[in-house]
């Protein structure tokens, strides 16, 4: 089973995502891609789709519910990044029940996070695409 928010997408389809205009400026290092934002505030930008009424980032590419990927998750805003997915860590997060009930998803509960205990997982890549390191043989005794 996935990470439920591989089958989701909703916060990206549902908030204006703003943040300071310095992580949009490679000059800065600021690791957003500029042409993917747009002017919100003085010192603020938005991801390109999200300072509308129905709200979609420009980065997202997903069937709401279904499948949903960030198509620059390495380099997303650091906004982005501090939202959590209800009860990843224990803790539900209103940003995400809120985006999925606009959507008519079903809150998540503590059965959506049973996969990572299963051992199934181990050889699948993590959240940031690196694959899992291979298993250390110990040395053949001579």
């Amino acid at each position: 089973m996935p990470h439920p928010c591989l089958t989701c997408g909703a916060c990206c389809a549902h908030f204006r995502i703003s943040f300071h205009w310095s992580e949009a400026d490679p000059e800065l290092g600021g690791p957003v891609p500029l042409a993917l934002t747009e002017p919100l505030r003085t010192h603020e930008r938005a991801m390109r789709g999200t300072s509308c009424a129905q709200p979609r980032c420009i980065a997202l590419d997903a069937d709401i519910g279904r499948y949903s990927r960030c198509t620059i998750h390495p380099v997303r805003p650091s906004v982005c990044a501090a939202v959590q997915a209800s009860l990843e860590f224990g803790e539900r997060s209103g940003q995400c029940d809120r985006a999925r009930l606009a959507h008519g998803l079903p809150l998540l509960s503590a059965a959506d996070w049973r996969w990572r205990d299963e051992p199934a997982n181990d050889d699948e890549p993590d959240d940031n695409g690196h694959s899992p390191t291979p298993p250390t043989v110990p040395p053949i005794a001579a």
